[in-house]
């Protein structure tokens, strides 16, 4: 009995990973390198390409900008916002995973795994077939209503058993929702014949992306990951579990609204900006919290920086690898993410 105790309130065995305490320290190290790597990367993103760009162009461009030179105007106008949003939706992807293996005490929770990123999917594609002319802001909502739509349709799916919610059903109903929710968006874009406007986008890809959409999802990004700060401290608590955390003064459902409202607005902006890219937000927070521990305050601001180096790194590879042309960065991800995936299925099966 006390050993069942003992195991109920840890949240690294909650959260599928051994009893680690948390590690400020590594905690710090990491925000303070990773941001050096942050700018180090956007920096190489920017003079890599089609046609490398030397470093020093680069800062010449940045801070002594000529509108005459070409390669100042193609820096200014395509390769730095491609850049910037590499990091912001690898920072997205990173945060949600974070804070839904956190709620759900789920190990293999995942906005891409549990049907949110499909979800987004389906607002951009009825976006595109409805209403083409829209602006971005207004494809962003899309995303979000369908992002939201597919969480309930997950939780509720997962929540009709006797038993209630386990990882194991959450993880189910996240396939099956995502299966069909891929398959409605695929049946609206043959049916409107957007099957070209989406096919990049579906694979995942940041080529398009561009001053106007950053602009647009910053705001949004920004108020979600100060929100997921505040909350990193409940995320903890219920990361102990459930009636722990209202044993110890959280108001769980208010917890779980918000940080569900907290991923429905980064997978939303995300996948909108760039597609849905799947497992960034599975391998990230495991791999934060071997390194910092299962302090939430910690592993939610670790997490955004590491899915930055994630994205932006795997953009550069992604041009580098069939140059000139682009390898989609969804795919060079899954190919990463699916082992990552299995070796964890594996390794949990006895928990789920």
């Amino acid at each position: 009995m006390v050993s069942s105790t003992r195991s109920t309130l840890n949240p690294s065995t909650a959260a599928g990973d051994k009893p680690v305490r948390s590690r400020p320290v590594a905690a710090v190290t990491i925000l303070l390198l990773g941001s050096a790597a942050i700018v180090f990367g956007l920096m190489l993103s920017v003079s890599l390409g089609a046609a490398d760009i030397r470093l020093v162009t680069v800062w010449e461009a940045v801070f002594r900008f000529n509108p005459e030179l070409a390669q100042h105007q193609v820096i200014r106008e395509l390769r730095i916002p491609r850049a910037l949003a590499g990091a912001l939706v690898g920072a997205c992807f990173a945060v949600a995973g974070s804070i839904m293996q956190g709620m759900t005490r789920n190990p293999l929770a995942d906005s891409g795994l549990l049907g949110l990123n499909a979800g987004a999917g389906v607002g951009l594609a009825l976006a595109f077939a409805f209403a083409p002319s829209l602006s971005f802001m207004y494809i962003m909502i899309y995303c979000f209503i369908g992002a939201a739509v597919a969480s309930l349709l997950v939780f509720g799916i997962g929540s009709l058993s006797h038993s209630g919610l386990t990882p194991l059903r959450l993880t189910l109903a996240g396939a099956a929702v995502s299966a069909m929710l891929l398959a409605v968006s695929q049946g609206v874009a043959i049916l409107f014949h957007l099957s070209q406007d989406i096919a990049f986008w579906m694979a995942g890809g940041i080529g398009g992306a561009n001053w106007t959409q950053l602009k647009i999802m910053f705001p949004w990004v920004a108020a979600a990951l100060i929100g997921s700060l505040v909350l990193s401290r409940s995320i903890t608590l219920l990361s102990l579990g459930r009636d722990v955390a209202a044993g110890l003064g959280q108001r769980t459902r208010l917890v779980q609204t918000a940080g569900m409202i907290i991923v429905v607005i980064l997978a939303g902006a995300a996948v909108s900006t760039v597609g849905p890219i799947a497992f960034v937000g599975l391998m990230i927070p495991h791999i934060t919290r071997y390194l910092v521990g299962v302090d939430y305050r910690w592993i939610i601001p670790c997490s955004a920086v590491l899915g930055s180096i994630l994205i932006i790194f795997a953009d550069i590879a992604a041009r580098m690898i069939n140059a000139p042309y682009e390898t989609p960065i969804g795919a060079l991800i899954a190919v990463i993410g699916v082992p990552f995936f299995i070796y964890l299925a594996s390794k949990r099966k006895g928990e789920l």
